[in-house]
């Protein structure tokens, strides 16, 4: 399962996020630095409006939904990329996951200490994108040493290595991420071969306080934050109250519509969160919908009809022959499968069919 690391300073809501989004109280969340030492590991369930419509249509009470993997890293602190703080640490597990979330700090608390004394979004997300950043050149120093002999001896993957690496270097100490600097396929293709930091795709969560939620373009640290990560790292940006969220672990989901609907908000930050950290990592659903159970399943977006089969269970991709597959919004339209069968919504596809988000499939395969 591919997992996206949750970053961040010190004390800006990193595992009091981490806690609201698995639903669980595993990491400690304190008014100091350096609460979350080893990484926190959980499964969170990716909200979907279109499971309840699917199971309505199926008859069946049993809804699963997709899940996603997220870990909740140490804090990072200036010369991290020197071993400062937990840096080599947060350096080594942040290598480890597949995409990050960057939580930044948009709200003033004098009860809740910040290590740099001051609340300063884009200074903080600078601190940690310059450590990245320098980590990133040391490692592709160490990477040329190597690869330079390699490519004196003709060899071919060595010398696109080199090349790439003659273009990074400079690139990075613009104190730039690798992922905003032009590249084609084949450098792309290089690029995931030096395993670099800034090469990893970024969503920056904005934590502000409950009364920002409703309006949080009201909330200066929020525009200024949007706009930077787009201008500098191509990233998007969310905003979530991580306190906030925190609190509606303990309520009903009925409580908990009433309380936002209280804030003037009708859903959830960190269900956009989840929703959003989804896609940046590439992934997408199709689902399988019959009495037993409805069931959302992950696949990568390029994945063909075979492989998706084998989402469920290897066999169903040995023995792959057709899938039976009708998009989300055809079948909730006809009302039926037989409805969206007779309306010609329904199709058979092969071996070749790239699916789809909000596929609705069923396998033929041989045993």
């Amino acid at each position: 399962m591919l997992q996206a690391g949750i970053v961040g300073l010190p004390n800006v809501g990193k595992s009091t996020l981490f806690n609201a989004l698995t639903r669980t109280r595993k990491a400690e969340s304190a008014n100091y630095p350096f609460c979350t030492i080893d990484p926190n590991v959980g499964v969170v369930q990716v909200p979907d409006d279109r499971l309840v419509p699917l199971a309505k249509i199926a008859k069946t009470d049993t809804i699963i939904p997709a899940a996603v993997e997220m870990v909740d890293i140490a804090g990072l602190v200036a010369g991290a990329s020197k071993g400062e703080g937990l840096g080599n640490k947060f350096l080594a597990n942040i290598r480890e996951v597949d995409a990050i979330v960057h939580v930044v700090r948009c709200f003033e608390d004098d009860d809740i200490i910040h290590n740099m004394g001051s609340i300063d979004p884009l200074r903080d997300i600078d601190i940690i994108a310059t450590e990245l950043v320098l980590a990133d050149i040391t490692s592709l120093e160490g990477q040329k040493e190597r690869l330079v002999k390699k490519a004196r001896g003709q060899d071919k993957d060595a010398q696109k290595a080199v090349a790439l690496i003659d273009r990074l270097l400079p690139y990075l100490n613009e104190m730039k991420p690798a992922i905003t600097m032009d590249m084609d396929d084949e450098e792309q293709l290089t690029l995931k071969g030096l395993h670099l930091l800034t090469a990893k795709k970024v969503l920056f969560a904005c934590n502000v306080k409950e009364d920002d939620l409703a309006d949080p373009d009201a909330n200066p640290y929020v525009q200024k934050v949007a706009q930077y990560v787009a201008e500098h790292h191509g990233s998007g940006a969310c905003v979530i109250s991580a306190r906030v969220e925190e609190e509606l672990m303990d309520f009903s989901p009925e409580e908990a519509k009433e309380y936002l609907e209280g804030l003037g908000v009708s859903d959830s930050g960190v269900s956009q969160l989840i929703r959003e950290t989804y896609k940046l990592l590439g992934l997408a659903s199709y689902f399988t919908a019959g009495e037993k159970e409805v069931r959302a399943w992950t696949f990568t977006l390029g994945m063909k009809a075979p492989q998706c089969a084998g989402v469920i269970h290897t066999d169903f991709e040995k023995g792959f022959i057709k899938a039976e597959v009708v998009a989300y919004d055809d079948l909730v339209a006809a009302g039926s499968v037989p409805a969206a069968r007779d309306a010609g919504k329904y199709r058979l596809e092969g071996k070749d069919y790239l699916f789809k988000e909000g596929d609705v499939a069923l396998f033929r395969f041989n045993s």
